[in-house]
């Protein structure tokens, strides 16, 4: 009896518990209690931003890429929880079609110089460096008025002429033509359409009278010939007029003054 409850302690003994277990047991619990109480919602359902990926953002329990426009990139905006393209951005001149301009980050045409950068001008729905002008008053004193825009470039020489042109005379104190005036516009006529040029009126008078009479009647001469080279034909828009009085005559009797009376052409 003796040896066999002595085996049998020896037996209980060999099942009896590791000094550890109850740290174990302890660590088993504590472990238990830190799971939540519920389970996590699965994605894109979210409760803050910490359930959504990246840099989406959790709105109505739900992830998407942003909230408003400002969290999208630049040319995108936020559509639907989505960044989107916007239709027609652009952040400079080089992404719009070549007829338009990249306005306020859209492509399209200008509609006032104030649209355009550094200066500009607005020509035509697109913006320009160089100024618009129709003559030379247009222009800065060291601009030519070239091909409707303002120039430092000066414009090519004209090709040589062909022709010449013949100045017209006139009688004393008259702007109306002569048989021998009209007989000459009608050549000059055919050298101004064959050369295709612009030209100078200028009109001229003898001495007699005041400086103001002179420029007016010198300026009637000068608009006569125009009138009458258009009548013949002649683009009146290549014809300018420059009434010069008496300020370049230089004769002394009848037959000198005669020659003062005239209308000269200046190609240009």
């Amino acid at each position: 009896m003796r040896t066999h409850r002595s085996v049998g302690r020896a037996g209980f003994a060999g099942r009896s518990l590791s000094p550890l277990a109850p740290l174990a047991l302890l660590a088993f619990v504590a472990s238990l209690g830190a799971l939540p109480a519920g389970c996590k919602a699965d994605y894109p359902s979210c409760e803050t931003n910490k359930d959504c990926h990246g840099k989406e953002f959790c709105v109505a329990n739900k992830c998407q890429q942003c909230r408003a426009s400002n969290d999208c990139p630049a040319g995108n905006e936020c559509s639907s929880g989505k960044c989107t393209a916007i239709p027609g951005y652009c952040s400079s001149k080089a992404q719009c079609p070549a007829n338009q301009e990249c306005i306020a980050n859209h492509c399209r045409a200008c509609a006032a110089d104030k649209e355009c950068p550094g200066g500009q001008h607005c020509v035509a729905g697109t913006c320009t460096s160089k100024k618009p002008c129709k003559s030379e008053n247009d222009c800065a004193q060291n601009e030519d008025c070239v091909n409707g825009f303002c120039t430092t470039e000066k414009p090519p020489a004209p090709p040589p002429t062909q022709c010449s042109l013949e100045a017209v005379f006139f009688d004393f104190n008259e702007s109306a033509l002569t048989t021998e005036a009209t007989a000459a516009l009608a050549r000059d006529a055919d050298c101004l359409k064959q050369v295709g040029r612009v030209a100078t009126l200028v009109g001229h008078t003898d001495p007699r009278g005041t400086q103001e009479y002179n420029l007016a009647l010198s300026e009637k001469r000068a608009q006569s010939v125009r009138d009458h080279l258009g009548r013949l034909g002649v683009d009146g828009t290549k014809l300018s007029i420059l009434p010069r009085g008496s300020l370049d005559a230089k004769g002394t009797d009848e037959p000198s003054w005669a020659q003062d009376r005239r209308v000269d052409f200046n190609w240009k």
